[in-house]
């Protein structure tokens, strides 16, 4: 096999050895490739928070999402403080991003969103009310 790739080492130089090249693999039947190199760090996915202060700042979560290894947490809060115009703006960009990919977005709490790329989806289960908000809701009824 180390005969391969000075053999493709030299085509690199001049050489044409594009016959011999197929030959050796025709005999072998297969060509071994180093595929573990990168495949530690890509396949890693990672969990990143990010905090949404600006429309500007949307700009790193979109890049983070679209190299899609990256799940991320936005805290919109500082924003949604700030203008909402502006955070209306920043929600339907990620959107579209999301769509593009492939991907989910979903908001949790009041202050958060999550956006994940197409490996991922977001889970909505139902949200039970709570007993409290019930029996104010009977309350009402009942007059």
């Amino acid at each position: 096999m180390s005969g391969f790739f000075s053999k493709l080492k030299d085509k690199f130089v001049g050489e044409d050895i594009s016959s011999e090249i197929m030959s050796e693999t025709q005999k072998d039947g297969y060509v071994e490739l180093d595929a573990d190199s990168n495949s530690d760090r890509s396949s890693k996915i990672t969990v990143r928070p990010f905090v949404l202060d600006d429309f500007e700042s949307i700009k790193e979560i979109l890049d983070a999402l679209r190299e899609g290894h990256t799940i991320a947490l936005v805290n919109i809060k500082p924003l949604k403080d700030k203008d909402l115009v502006e955070l209306k703006r920043a929600i339907n960009k990620l959107k579209k991003t999301c769509d593009a990919i492939e991907g989910d977005i979903a908001g949790f709490g009041d202050d958060w969103i999550a956006a994940v790329p197409a490996f991922a989806h977001i889970h909505r289960g139902k949200v039970e009310p709570k007993k409290e908000d019930i029996n104010k809701v009977t309350e009402f009824s009942d007059e």
